[in-house]
């Protein structure tokens, strides 16, 4: 078996081209769709101006950019074994001894460096776009003022102490202050023992804290007790609470998991953000699954069909793709199975698969 650094360069330089340029054209075309469509929503908007429009496009490439990425890996390599099968490039390689893992090997690095500089960097960049691009599109295309949206049920809360739990409902909530209106307070020690309840007519949330004005204490076996004020710890503010009504890919890949953590303990709902979470950990497993799909369309056109089978193949492998990651996703968003299952199954599967395939046609 031979393997030549050099030639692993030029082999994951030329995957690493073609992934750039194709990137670039698809990025190219999606702001022009997406400053048509949203040209189109503006139609009715007097205030928004042309100049707003190729802004929140702009906001938004980083979105649609990451959403692309398995895509222009697993078309990138395509292409890139095409041209090197083509010009004999790789019939040369093998004669000398160099097998199809050995030229993968490049290609799949490239591919992995690509997955993870996508996570760790690009999307930590993108959310900030992204959340900007949400504020602009509530402001001028939605009309809205917030994000923040309560069920009819009102507004549940879960705080806990050293010593004890409390449980916060309230009727009302002021979107712009965060004041609660027509509070309830349900007090629990550490072992979940009920231990009473403090009503308030309002409540607002002062450095991480929520102060209940003109309360009313209730215990077991006491009278009635009024309060001009009664605080309850909190790890909220602000900013985190306007951001667990915001999508997940509004928040940075580093910060996700300090933000699951105030979430699930302040009882908002924290499965979206887990479930996007454990995908950015999957996608560099993806990308190399894609790579892999790749070498089984490309590597033997010559006897195997032409370009035609090629482009099919791939388009029919993204839709597949892009269909059970969908679908699992759904299951997994209503968790109907585990969140770490609807995230890695994509990933796993296809790289099973892919491997099965390229095992099948080089015979390992």
């Amino acid at each position: 078996m031979y393997s030549s650094p050099t030639l692993s360069r030029y082999i994951g330089r030329q995957f690493i081209v073609w992934f750039c340029l194709l990137m670039v054209i698809l990025l190219a075309i999606v702001l022009l769709l997406d400053t048509v469509e949203l040209l189109r929503r503006a139609g009715t908007k007097p205030n928004v101006t042309f100049g707003l429009v190729v802004e929140m496009a702009l906001l938004k490439l980083p979105e649609i950019g990451q959403q692309i990425f398995p895509f222009v890996i697993l078309f990138a390599g395509m292409f890139t074994f095409w041209r090197l099968t083509r010009s004999a490039e790789l019939v040369v390689a093998r004669a000398v001894g160099v097998s199809a893992w050995q030229f993968l090997m490049p290609v799949m690095f490239a591919a992995a460096a690509i997955g993870v500089v996508k996570v760790t960097l690009i999307n930590p960049v993108g959310a900030v776009f992204i959340a900007k691009y949400e504020q602009l599109q509530d402001r001028y295309l939605k009309l809205q003022s917030s994000t923040l949206n309560i069920s009819r049920s009102g507004l549940w809360l879960r705080q806990t102490s050293e010593k004890e739990q409390f449980f916060i409902h309230a009727e009302l909530v002021n979107p712009v202050t965060f004041e609660l209106s027509n509070v309830i307070v349900f007090l629990f020690d550490a072992d979940q023992n009920y231990l009473g309840r403090v009503d308030a007519p309002s409540a607002e949330l002062k450095d991480r804290k929520w102060e209940l004005q003109d309360a009313v204490l209730n215990r077991a076996k006491k009278d009635p007790e009024k309060l001009d004020s009664y605080t309850i710890p909190t790890e909220l503010d602000m900013a985190t609470i306007e951001e667990s009504f915001a999508p997940p890919e509004t928040i940075s890949f580093w910060e996700l998991p300090r933000f699951i953590h105030t979430l699930e303990t302040t009882g908002f709902p924290a499965v979206r953000h887990r479930l996007h979470y454990q995908s950015l950990l999957a996608q560099p497993f993806l990308f190399l699954a894609m790579v892999l799909f790749a070498a089984a369309f490309s590597l033997r056109l010559p006897r195997r069909g032409g370009t035609m089978a090629m482009v099919t193949g791939g388009v029919l492998t993204g839709f597949v793709l892009f269909v059970m990651t969908d679908v699992v996703r759904t299951f997994g968003m209503s968790e109907t199975i585990p969140i770490v299952m609807a995230a890695w199954s994509p990933a796993g599967i296809s790289l099973l698969l892919g491997t099965a395939a390229l095992l099948h046609l080089e015979d390992g």
